[in-house]
């Protein structure tokens, strides 16, 4: 039987940390507390990937970090130390390039490949000159440029051909050679060549689905491909005559031009992916093509080494990666529970404010983006939120603030510019689909292209999660669903009123299957695909950098306009998690958020002090005004970037110029304000690093940075400890991303990805294991800038778990506990169980310590302080006294019961 785990540590696999470096680090891990490792992907990627989501290849290892043997040795050494192993996968597409064969197979037979039917691609797109071709937008200029400055050229590897185009190389048609080779036969006299020649010519080109022919496809080539190599062995002429006719057809720019006219792909300027590409991509990135997972063999293929490895437990669970980019996720779910019935099952769904995770799914949760943004909420001191507001506005100024500051707007417009351009591919094949669906429609017929094109994008900019999960085929639609499209479909009119409403209202009926067919049936999948995309393209990677009222609210799933959590609303969240996904992931920092959780606690800080924020902004503002260029456009940086850049700051400090202009060069290009990835503002990008550069060696402005930060460091900390308790001891198996055992005050990736010192953690941990006595939590807190306490909090809360997993699992009871007195809205405290109590506070800069008379009733019975050692008689307990020693308590019941 599988092992549910009772706590996760995610390691980054890559080149520089292989399974080896992962295995050296079992032991230790194990002594902190954490009962399986979490792995980032690792079946085959591309070269040097660093985080291994670009896979090339389902039937391998990963050979850059040990391969198979270095997978046995840390499976070995991970059972050796009683850990069990979580893994991450990647069901919903792969990365091309010539290391993926498959990729490779498509690129060479097109429509006729034996793996076709792997890849989601439009094989019959509106426009013709596309028809059975994949676009390959791979080119640094226009196609007839790049030609004929000699940029693309055939080239011959002992019997195999392939285009050269600016350093990459794709293969040749197999039916294309034929003008080769009749050519080269002619000048060598080879009659055997002709053969071959009129053979290649001969090849049929039989659809996918036709798999009995395309396998003969496959094996007749391959008996060609042979020959000729053995041909070209044997008779030096062949070979003479097939160089010089690729020599001639190189220099001959018409009849090149031809040669790559009958290939199963066509080369392309890299900016035409925005609007012509030909198959589904992980979001944006053209180099990440989406995989048909949903057909069965798919499925077998792609997933084969997991489920071998889940089977011989190897695998206690996995985490699914981007789950929304598949077409039938529950289908999907209910497959891989199908194979594997007790493996603990993880997915990366983003859930917006006031949405949960589907019921229905047979999986135990989501990877904890809904936790981290709760905890985070109930940390920030609504009053405080609200004059951020008004401290933002006036630092952008009456013009910037008009722009930034309305976040709902905001976002709708990102979420519009984007599926204008980075997805405008998407959003063709959507307009076509429903052109034609429209034509079917003698009512509908008379709506242009260019009106539905701007509906498709409105609808979905309009909707205000990731996607719905209608599915037509099994006439499956839920009243949550019939609610977000209605809504979206309703906003969209209002936004758009120079369009038809009822296009829009023949949108709804479309995607709520109140008007059912075949092709309305493909319209309602793909446009659930599309929508995700939008959200995280939209929001997660453009919104979330330009609206920087407080930053440290800007990640996935959250809304950052909010005012934060009671505590009554996040005992209600977490109520809700216990009765419906008791075993889902909580975690407070991955390798995708934008700010690790103790640069987020200490952020949160800010809504306590907001004025003196302010102040402090204005001043530094004035201080380095002479570190700003001017330019026809304003100043550079502008107020938004120079405001984030001093959270930034505050949040991470210290923080080296390196750092701090890598995190704030990639911030401003993904906001697209000023600069952005394709069309670098490098005046802009210039006086940014030179800002940054001069500011961080002025004297004034660091003693005043450093003043401030003493000034919220400490209630960071306790923050930190705050929601790192209450992560290992609310519903779900907590996840500790590696390194944050410790205070880790990391950016963005790849910030998030730097070496992390194993030796000072590992030394840290035996010198606390060491401690003991009655003062042993001050003995802790004395090395709090070493993080010892995280660490305490951690090892603790772990080693309980471990001992007594059923007090945290779904049988246990999540109890809000009753506070009473005049502190009480700065206490979050709660039961598991009938054993195990956690209380915790909030706002501390605002409580300055007084506690006054609150106090947190306990059941009957003798409680132990696990953080402190101290026991108590339950009842009413003095809050004051409970945090007199350690800024957070873990209370336990002698001799407790689930």
């Amino acid at each position: 039987m599988l092992r549910v785990p009772i706590s996760t540590y995610r390691v980054q696999l890559h080149k520089e940390f292989t399974f080896d470096d992962a295995a050296a680090v079992a032991e230790y891990l194990w002594e902190l507390g954490a009962s399986h490792m979490y792995c980032s992907p690792y079946l085959q990627a591309a070269p040097g990937s660093m985080h291994g989501y670009d896979v090339v290849s389902h039937q391998a290892i990963n050979e850059e970090l040990g391969g198979k043997e270095g997978h046995e040795r840390l499976c070995k050494k991970l059972a050796e130390v009683g850990m069990g192993q979580v893994l991450d996968i990647v069901p919903n597409h792969m990365s091309l390039g010539k290391e993926n064969r498959n990729w490779w197979d498509v690129l060479e037979n097109g429509a006729s490949s034996r793996y076709a039917s792997f890849f989601d691609i439009d094989w019959q797109p509106v426009e013709e000159r596309l028809r059975d071709k994949i676009l390959v937008p791979m080119l640094s200029d226009q196609y007839g440029r790049v030609l004929h400055r000699g940029g693309i050229r055939v080239a011959r590897a002992d019997g195999k051909f392939h285009v050269e185009a600016e350093g990459q190389i794709l293969p040749t048609a197999p039916q294309s050679l034929q003008i080769i080779l009749v050519r080269a036969a002619e000048l060598s006299r080879s009659r055997t060549l002709s053969f071959l020649a009129a053979s290649f010519g001969r090849l049929p080109s039989p659809p996918y689905e036709d798999r009995r022919k395309v396998l003969a496809l496959h094996n007749d080539k391959v008996v060609l491909y042979t020959l000729l190599e053995r041909l070209c062995k044997e008779e030096q002429g062949v070979c003479d005559g097939i160089d010089r006719t690729i020599e001639g057809l190189n220099s001959n720019e018409d009849m090149l031009d031809d040669f790559l006219n009958q290939q199963n792909y066509r080369l392309a300027y890299w900016k035409t992916s925005g609007q012509q590409l030909g198959y589904r991509r992980f979001f944006d990135v053209n180099s990440l093509v989406g995989l048909r997972v949903e057909r069965e063999h798919v499925f077998e293929e792609t997933h084969a080494l997991v489920l071998d490895w889940i089977e011989r437990k190897i695998l206690d669970g996995v985490r699914v990666d981007h789950p929304d980019g598949l077409r039938d996720p529950l289908e999907y779910m209910e497959r891989l529970r199908k194979r594997a019935p007790e493996a603990w099952i993880v997915v990366e769904k983003i859930l917006e404010p006031g949405e949960f995770l589907r019921e229905n799914w047979p999986i135990e949760g989501t990877t904890g983006y809904d936790f981290m943004n709760a905890v985070g909420g109930v940390l920030l001191w609504p009053q405080g939120l609200t004059e951020l507001t008004s401290v933002y506005q006036e630092f952008l100024g009456k013009e910037l603030a008009a722009i930034l500051t309305d976040y709902p707007a905001l976002a709708h417009d990102k979420k519009i510019n984007v599926s204008q351009e980075a997805l405008g591919s998407d959003v063709n094949r959507l307009t076509s689909m429903f052109v034609e669906i429209c034509e079917s429609n003698r009512d509908q017929r008379d709506y242009t292209q260019a009106e539905v094109r701007r509906a498709i994008r409105e609808v979905a900019a309009c909707l205000n999660i990731y996607r719905t999960y209608v599915v037509p085929v099994r006439n499956e639609i839920t009243d949550e669903d019939r609610m977000h499209i209605a809504e979206a479909t309703e906003c969209a009119k209002a936004r758009r009123q120079d369009i038809d409403g009822g296009l829009f209202d023949f949108l709804r009926d479309v995607l709520t299957m109140a008007v059912t067919g075949r092709q309305e049936s493909e319209f309602v999948l793909r446009f659930q695909q599309f929508t995700s995309p939008v959200m995280a393209k939209g929001v997660e990677d453009t919104a979330l950098y330009c609206y920087n009222r407080l930053s440290g609210m800007n990640e996935v799933g959250s809304n950052p306009d909010s005012n934060g959590l009671s505590v009554a609303d996040f005992h209600a969240y977490c109520e809700k998690m216990q009765g419906t996904h008791p075993l889902t992931m909580t975690a407070l920092t991955t390798h995708d958020t934008k700010r690790s959780g103790d640069v987020r606690a200490r952020l949160a800080v800010l809504t306590e002090m907001a004025s003196r924020f302010g102040a402090a902004i204005h001043r530094w503002s004035r201080m380095n005004a002479g570190f700003r260029k001017r330019s026809a456009s304003g100043a550079m940086p502008d107020a938004n970037t120079e405001y984030l850049y001093y959270q930034t700051l505050i949040g991470a400090w210290p923080l080296t110029r390196e750092r701090a202009q890598a995190y704030m060069l990639k911030s401003s290009r993904e906001a697209k304000l000023q600069t952005s990835w394709v069309a670098n503002n490098k005046e802009f990008e210039d006086a940014l690093m030179e800002f940054i550069a001069k500011t961080l060696e002025h004297p004034p402005f660091l003693k005043d940075l450093e003043q401030f930060v003493s000034r919220v460091k400490d209630a960071g900390w306790v923050n930190s400890l705050a929601q790192t308790l209450i992560k290992h001891t609310a519903p779900g198996v907590p996840d500790l991303y590696q390194g944050t055992e410790v205070w880790d005050l990391s950016l963005v990736d790849p910030d998030n990805r730097r070496t992390v010192d194993y030796e000072r953690r590992r030394q840290l941990l035996a010198e606390m294991r060491g401690l003991a006595g009655q003062d042993v939590a001050a003995r802790v807190m004395q090395r709090v800038e070493e993080g010892m306490p995280k660490m305490w909090v951690i090892h603790k809360a772990l080693l309980l778990r471990r001992e007594h997993p059923e007090w945290f699992g779904p049988e246990a009871a999540y109890t809000p506990l009753t506070v009473e007195g005049g502190r009480v809205d700065h206490v979050v405290a709660y039961l598991r169980g009938e054993s195990v109590a956690t209380v915790a506070p909030r706002w501390t800069i605002k409580l300055a310590g007084a506690w006054r008379d609150t106090t947190v009733s306990l059941p009957k019975g003798v409680w132990i302080n696990r953080l402190t050692g101290n026991s108590m008689e339950g009842g009413r307990i003095s809050v004051k006294t409970l945090l007199r020693e350690f800024p957070v308590a873990l209370l336990v019941q002698e001799g407790g019961h689930a």
